[in-house]
């Protein structure tokens, strides 16, 4: 038990400490002001300290042909190198049309058309934020508003739109101010244009699931778009997870009714959906501000909702687009269950891309991935493991 109480009281250094961390070539290392930065490295033979970064024994998480910090895209959960091209040629000509097509070119129905709506509207409000114009220069995300102005008719324009003021409304202003109202009605009236464009589409009805949470939709309005949203997209992975903040104790509901959501959507999944791994998120979405319980993360609950999840990336198709988002959050609940070996798997299967939970409610989501992989490494050297045994 000795090594359980170590890691734990590393993990709460850790974050008490972010401020002064650091990572350098994959090797966590502590800095204090006016001293020498000196490594934070990991041992093997199932104790874990501090060593120097050449010393034999310690952990390295780029022996296991992990990226770099610095290499990590915290854009998204996993790859999708269309949009990655398309993305990259849009803010480099500052030109819609890619976007356009491709959008047009990805089904209604499927996970990848939510995930690209994001990621577009996303690429404008940053573009906003770093470059927000003035007397003599253009405001960024220039040509989404271009895009709406010469295609008014293209749906996948409309939601792109309705998407950036959504997340125009969270970043730029508080929930409960005029402010946040106003953009979240204008937010509104935007997924409705949207929806009327394209009748079969849930994406509409998913963005307005976040204007839902913000405006204080009653139940009975959004049990009424949430059927909206299952007459269309039934097992729509994203649409849960956005619907599930509504049902959070933080914000609608409580901790009885998210989890009676997740446990509801887990039951009906069809086989091969990864609606099984909902109650983890739910356990998420609940987690102690400061957990005094010891064996938390071994509780009956939490490894329940992990068994389940990890069921349903296991049957999964490979190619499932909402696997990486179950696959980052069981990482987070397996490191902090000492459950080495199985996060180790889950980390080679989605290192390079950390735009997910839990990752990207960090200022620095890569930096956060980061100590969850180097702890993860570290437990697994050691307990016996090594690159050799993890790939074999």
């Amino acid at each position: 038990m000795e090594i359980l109480w170590v890691l734990m009281a590393l993990v709460m250094v850790v974050f008490v400490l972010r401020p002064l961390l650091r990572f350098r070539n994959g090797r966590v290392q502590t800095r204090t002001p006016n001293f020498v930065p000196s490594p934070f490295l990991f041992r093997r033979n199932n104790r874990i300290e501090q060593v120097a970064p050449d010393h034999p024994d310690a952990a390295d998480p780029a022996n296991y042909g992990f990226a770099r910090e610095e290499e990590l895209d915290i854009r998204m959960p996993g790859p999708d190198q269309d949009l990655l091209d398309v993305l990259d040629l849009v803010q480099r000509t500052q030109d819609y049309r890619a976007a356009s097509q491709l959008l047009a070119g990805t089904e209604t129905e499927g996970e990848p058309r939510w995930q690209r709506v994001q990621a577009f509207a996303g690429a404008a409000a940053l573009e906003l934020q770093r470059r927000p114009g003035g007397v003599h220069e253009t405001p960024g995300g220039q040509w989404l508003r271009v895009w709406r102005a010469e295609q008014p008719k293209d749906a996948g324009g409309a939601a792109v739109h309705a998407e950036f003021l959504v997340q125009q409304a969270w970043r730029t202003s508080t929930p409960g101010t005029d402010e946040f109202r106003i953009i979240m009605e204008e937010a509104r009236d935007a997924c409705g244009q949207a929806a009327l464009l394209s009748p079969g589409d849930p994406v509409p009805y998913i963005i307005e699931l976040s204007v839902a949470r913000g405006l204080s939709y009653t139940r009975p309005e959004f049990e009424a778009l949430w059927l909206k949203i299952l007459d269309r997209a039934p097992a729509h992975m994203g649409a849960h997870l956005a619907a599930l903040h509504y049902w959070c104790e933080k914000w609608h509901g409580s901790r009885e009714l998210a989890y009676s959501f997740a446990e509801a959507a887990a039951a009906r999944a069809p086989q091969g959906s990864l609606l099984a791994a909902m109650p983890l998120f739910a356990v998420f979405e609940h987690l102690p501000e400061v957990n005094l319980v010891r064996g938390f993360y071994q509780s009956e609950v939490v490894t329940r909702a992990m068994h389940g999840a990890l069921h349903a990336v296991h049957a999964a198709r490979p190619d499932d687009p909402m696997s990486a988002h179950v696959r980052h959050l069981l990482v987070f609940f397996l490191v902090r269950a000492e459950r080495w070996a199985e996060a180790m798997q889950q980390l080679i299967l989605v290192d390079g891309h950390v735009g997910a939970l839990p990752w990207s409610l960090s200022a620095d989501p890569a930096a956060e991935f980061a100590v969850y992989r180097a702890l993860a490494v570290a437990g697994y050297e050691a307990n016996g493991g090594s690159p050799a045994t993890l790939l074999s």
